[in-house]
C-alpha cells in the first residue's frame, strides 16, 4: 500500500469531473406523412384536423422507435421501452432508462431489475448481468439464492457470487461524476481476526499511533540483524500470498471474493493483514482494475474479460511488515494496455537496478519518469514508496516523478518499497467518495508493481521477490506471470 508524497501538493488546477458515459438520444429524422382530403371543409375546421393528424402521427413514431443493442449473443438485444419520458432507472449507473433486457423480459423479471439508459451500458454490464439470469432461474426453480447476509460470510468453500442489490451504486455515489468506466458496488463487512493473531497497533481504532509519533522523523532506520532475518521470512510469506490471490483471478471474480482468498491465506500463515482498518480502510487486500491507480476497496463488482487489476498484499507477523503488488492481465487485454502494465514493470525494474548504497533515493524518479516518458506514459505524483519494518509506512519516502524533494542517501539496513503507478494518460489523480480509491482523472487506465527491497552491502536484496528467482536482482518481465 503505498504512502502519500509529502512534498508535492495537489496542483490546483487538476480537473476532478470528466463527463460520464454519453447517453443515447435514440432520435430519428422525422419524415412528413401526406394524406389526401376527400372534402373540402371551412378553413378553421381544417387546421385544427391538421394539428391533430401532426401530433398523432409525432406519437406514432416515438412510440414505434427501437434502438439495436451491440450484445454478446444475437438473441440478446435490448428495445426501447414504450415510453416518452423514463419511468425506470439503470439499473447499473442509475441515469433514467429506456431500454429493457429481452431474457429478463423472458423470464418475467421485475421491471426496475431490468432497465438499463444505452446500449453501452448493457454491453458493459452484460457479464454481471448474465450472472443475475442465471440466479433468478435458480430462484424460480426453488435453488437458493445468494443474499446480503451471506455475502458477508466467512465461508470460504465457495466463490462469491454478487445479487443485482449488491450491485446497486451504494449512496455516497449517488450523482458522483465518474471519470472512467468502472463503477463501485457493496463493500461487505470488515472481516475478523483470530484473537491468537498478534496485531499491529491500529488494528481496533484505525489509528497508527506507532507511525504518527514517528512522523517528523525523515530518517531511514538501519534495520538489525534480527529485524532482516524477520522481514525476509515475512516477506516470503507476503510473496506466497499474492501468488494464491492472483491465482484466483479471472474474469467473474469480485474485488469481495478475491478479499476472501487473501484474508484466509494470510490468517493461515499466522499473520495480520496490514491493510485492515489501516486508518479504517475496510478490507484485508487493495483490488484497483483500470483506471483505479491504487487503494481500490474489494467490493462485489466482477471482474471482466479485458481489465487490468492490481492486487496489494501487505501482510504483518513477528512485529513487521511486508508489502508488494503486481497488476494482472484479465482475458484478452488490448496491445496498448498490455504495454502500459509492462512499463510499469519496467519503470519498477529500472529503479531496483539503482539499489546499493550511496544512491540519492530522489534519484528513482528521475530513471522511472525517463522509462515512463519514452513509451508514453505518466508517472502519478501524488503517491510514493515509502519504509518498511516494524511500522507498516516510515522513513524514507520514495518518489516515483523527477525533479522530487526526497530526503536521505541509501545505506545498508535500509528497507523499503518502490512502487510506481504509471498512467496512460494525464499523471493527476482523484479520489471518489469513498476517501480512499485513488483514480485517473482522464479515466484512462493505470498499472502499478511494487516490491519490498534490502539494501545490502554491495546491491540489493529484492526482499518480495517471486519465489525461484535471483533475490539479488529483478528478472526481465514475463506476460505468462501475469496473465490470466
Amino acid at each position: 500500500m503505498s504512502g502519500i508524497v509529502n512534498d508535492q501538493a495537489k496542483p490546483e488546477d487538476s480537473e476532478e469531473v470528466i463527463a460520464d458515459v454519453a447517453g443515447e438520444n435514440g432520435e430519428g429524422v422525422k419524415k412528413k406523412k401526406k394524406k389526401k382530403k376527400k372534402k373540402k371543409k371551412k378553413k378553421a375546421n381544417t387546421t385544427d384536423e391538421s394539428g391533430e393528424q401532426a401530433k398523432s402521427a409525432d406519437d406514432k413514431s416515438n412510440s414505434s422507435k427501437v434502438c439495436a443493442v451491440a450484445t454478446p449473443s444475437n438473441d440478446d438485444k435490448a428495445t426501447i421501452e414504450n415510453a416518452q419520458v423514463p419511468e425506470w432507472t439503470c439499473i447499473s449507473c442509475k441515469k433514467p432508462a429506456t431500454m429493457r433486457c429481452p431474457t429478463c423480459r423472458k423470464l418475467g423479471v421485475p421491471v426496475e431489475l431490468s432497465m438499463f439508459c444505452t446500449q453501452q451500458c448493457f454491453k458493459d454490464n452484460w457479464t454481471t448481468h448474465k450472472q443475475f439470469h442465471k440466479m433468478y432461474k435458480q430462484s424460480m426453480n426453488g435453488a437458493s439464492v445468494a443474499t446480503p447476509a451471506s455475502s458477508s460470510s466467512d465461508d470460504l468453500s465457495t466463490g462469491f457470487k454478487p445479487t443485482m442489490s449488491d450491485l446497486e451504486l451504494p449512496p455516497e455515489f449517488r450523482n458522483y461524476m465518474f471519470t472512467g468506466a468502472y463503477r463501485p458496488a457493496r463493500v461487505t463487512p470488515m472481516r475478523t481476526v483470530p484473537p491468537h493473531i498478534a496485531k499491529p497497533d491500529y488494528a481496533d481504532d484505525g489509528i497508527p499511533h506507532s507511525e504518527m509519533r514517528e512522523r517528523g522523523n525523515r530518517r531511514a532506520p538501519v534495520r538489525t540483524p534480527d529485524e532482516i532475518r524477520r522481514l525476509r521470512e515475512v516477506c516470503r510469506l507476503g510473496r506466497e500470498i499474492l501468488d494464491t490471490t492472483g491465482k484466483a483471478v479471472k474474469a467473474g471474480v469480485t474485488g469481495e471474493e478475491l478479499d476472501r482468498v487473501c484474508h484466509k491465506a494470510t490468517i493461515e500463515r499466522g499473520g495480520y493483514p496490514s491493510p485492515l482498518n489501516y486508518h479504517n480502510f475496510p478490507k484485508s487486500v487493495c483490488v484497483s482494475p483500470n483506471e483505479v491507480i491504487c487503494h481500490g476497496i474489494p467490493n462485489c463488482r466482477p471482474l471482466k474479460n479485458g481489465d487490468i487489476v492490481n492486487l496489494d498484499v501487505t501482510i504483518f507477523k513477528d512485529g513487521v511488515h511486508a508489502d508488494l503488488n503486481e497488476t494482472f492481465l484479465i482475458g484478452d487485454v488490448d496491445d496498448d494496455h498490455v504495454k502500459l502494465v509492462k512499463n510499469a514493470y519496467d519503470c519498477l525494474q529500472v529503479a531496483a537496478n539503482m539499489v546499493k548504497p550511496r544512491t540519492m533515493y530522489r534519484d528513482l524518479g528521475t530513471a522511472i519518469h525517463k522509462k515512463a516518458v519514452e513509451c508514453g506514459f505518466q508517472v502519478v505524483k501524488t503517491y510514493c514508496g515509502h519504509g518498511i519494518g516494524t511500522l507498516f509506512h516510515t522513513a524514507p519516502n520514495v518518489p516515483h516523478y523527477k525533479k522530487n524533494k526526497a530526503i536521505g542517501i541509501m545505506a545498508p539496513g535500509h528497507t523499503f518499497t518502490i512502487e510506481p503507478m504509471i498512467n496512460a494518460g494525464n499523471w493527476r489523480d482523484t479520489t471518489w467518495p469513498d476517501n480512499w480509491t485513488a483514480v485517473t482523472v482522464d479515466g484512462k487506465w493505470s498499472a502499478q508493481y511494487e516490491q519490498t527491497f534490502l539494501v545490502t552491502q554491495t546491491g540489493v536484496e529484492v526482499m518480495t521477490g517471486r519465489i525461484g528467482e535471483d533475490k539479488y536482482r529483478l528478472p526481465d518481465w514475463k506476460r505468462e506471470w501475469f496473465q490470466r
